[in-house]
């Protein structure tokens, strides 16, 4: 996808002086042989590092092949001081892992000792103040340590975009909104840049392409062979076509120190009665492509898409955690997949949610705004939405957020967006979330978290997780087991 970091991860071997070096090379090279037979790409720090002036070698190694992440690698216990004096400098994402025995025969001389190296490498870790990723079992053989090491270059992924990001703001937060306004003091804290422009900024830039007939031409063309017959305004294509190009101009002009950017973009109802449009569907085929456009000005919203789409290098979308389920749409015999069907609720937006994640998908309007604004009359200014049922598949809610008091909190849940025609208008679809009711009510009520959600199209807990706690947020909230109560809630009422 287009606005993501290239990972190129480097396993740096590392070995105390006591044991012989060639136990780290000969189980660095056992891992780098399993990695090339899973085709995991991944590259091979030529110093083993004993001491620190090895960690100083190995880092200059690293600056000068574009090591970007990094796997500690304990052949044997391993030196904790020059090791992460090397995490350290580097700077980047990094994790550990260590060697677990081969066999017998090699207790009675070359026993590398991994379980005290994990422990004293943490230990340096705490001392340094460092973000290091330890999995949950960080003593491996070559084939679990290439596993460790394809889910790490996601969860690096992920930091990297966000320490490399931009989020550009069009317009102020409507007023009935206010849910999606929150401090962005969070948001510099984690190495995101934020820039706040004016609608009128995109307004102006939107009829500066007006003579750019050629590209608008060129991306009509591209609408029409992804709508193919689905399409009932061929004559709105032009103007839809002049405001993508609009705002990948401004992508690609302002972008300026970041290597990445998203749009959190103000669409209602101003919008319609300047720009004579709605931008559901542009907002879908940027979202599709790598770069969320966050509907309502949501930048923690643009932000949480942008994670999710680094976690799974897929499309993602942003809906409203929006309303409950009737009896009378479930069809007999359906599979909740885990959920009860308490735990169901509709995902829903205007009109955003790209095309490939779409079940008989087509471009419509957005039928609040042609009441609101047209009376219910001929849509005109409402048109522009891409409709449709969300695919059956695994999917990922989530969400990162600041609260009033500018401290970062999250959550994840994992789950499927279900088979069930939604009857109804917008991208939406019937999610069904294990313990979502619960979770409902006492993390997003609770904590007050705003009606929108992030979601991928696969099962990526483990990675945000993973990746939210390198970035130093704490406060990570998931679904508790039955029986299992969260604070707050009332024993009694289970």
């Amino acid at each position: 996808m287009l606005n993501q970091a290239v990972v190129k991860l480097a396993v740096v071997g590392v070995s105390r002086d006591c044991f012989p070096a060639s136990l780290t090379k000969k189980r660095v090279a056992a891992v780098m042989a399993e990695a090339k037979k899973a085709k995991v790409d991944v590259v091979d720090c030529p110093v083993t590092i004993e001491n620190e002036t090895d960690a100083m070698k190995a880092l200059a190694w690293a600056k000068e092949n574009g090591v970007n992440a990094c796997c500690m690698f304990l052949g044997n216990f391993g030196p904790e001081g020059p090791t992460t004096l090397f995490v350290q400098k580097f700077g980047g994402p990094t994790m550990v892992l260590a060697a677990k025995e081969e066999n017998k025969a090699v207790l009675a001389s070359d026993r590398g000792d991994a379980l005290c190296g994990v422990l004293n490498f943490s230990y340096n870790v705490g001392l340094r103040r460092l973000k290091v990723y330890i999995p949950e079992y960080p003593v491996v053989n070559p084939k679990e340590a290439v596993a460790e090491l394809k889910d790490f270059i996601k969860i690096a992924r992920v930091v990297i975009g966000i320490k490399n990001l931009k989020v550009f703001g069009f317009g102020p937060r409507p007023y009935d909104f206010l849910a999606c306004n929150a401090p962005i003091q969070p948001l510099f804290d984690l190495g995101v840049n934020v820039q706040e422009n004016s609608e009128l900024d995109l307004f102006e830039h939107f009829h500066k392409m007006a003579s750019r007939t050629a590209e608008i031409d060129a991306i009509v063309k591209d609408m029409q062979k992804e709508l193919g017959k689905k399409c009932p305004y061929p004559d709105l294509l032009p103007q839809l076509a002049q405001f993508e190009l609009a705002l990948m101009d401004w992508y690609g002009k302002q972008r300026g120190a970041a290597e990445y950017a998203v749009f959190a973009n103000k669409c209602w109802p101003a919008f319609q009665t300047s720009f004579h449009f709605v931008p559901c569907y542009v907002n879908s085929r940027l979202t599709g492509r790598g770069i969320p456009v966050a509907c309502e000005v949501d930048l923690y919203g643009a932000v949480s898409e942008y994670m999710v789409e680094c976690a799974t290098e897929k499309p993602a979308t942003l809906l409203d955690i929006n309303n409950s389920v009737p009896d009378d749409i479930l069809p007999k015999g359906l599979k909740l997949a885990g959920a009860e069907k308490r735990d169901l609720y509709m995902g829903f937006h205007c009109g955003n949610t790209c095309s490939a994640c779409l079940k008989n998908c087509g471009m419509k309007y957005q039928l609040i705004m042609n009441r609101g604004l047209e009376g219910g009359g001929k849509p005109v200014i409402s048109r522009g939405t891409m409709e449709g049922q969300i695919k059956p598949s695994d999917t990922t809610m989530f969400r990162l957020q600041s609260n009033s008091d500018s401290k970062l909190v999250s959550y994840i849940a994992h789950g499927q967006f279900l088979d069930v025609n939604p009857h109804s208008f917008g991208s939406l679809g019937v999610a069904a979330i294990p313990g979502f009711a619960r979770f409902y009510r006492h993390v997003l009520i609770q904590k007050r978290f705003p009606h929108h959600g992030a979601f991928g199209f696969e099962k990526c807990g483990k990675v945000l997780f993973e990746a939210l706690k390198l970035l130093g947020v704490e406060d990570i909230n998931t679904p508790k087991p039955a029986g299992e109560l969260y604070a707050g809630e009332n024993p009694f009422a289970v």
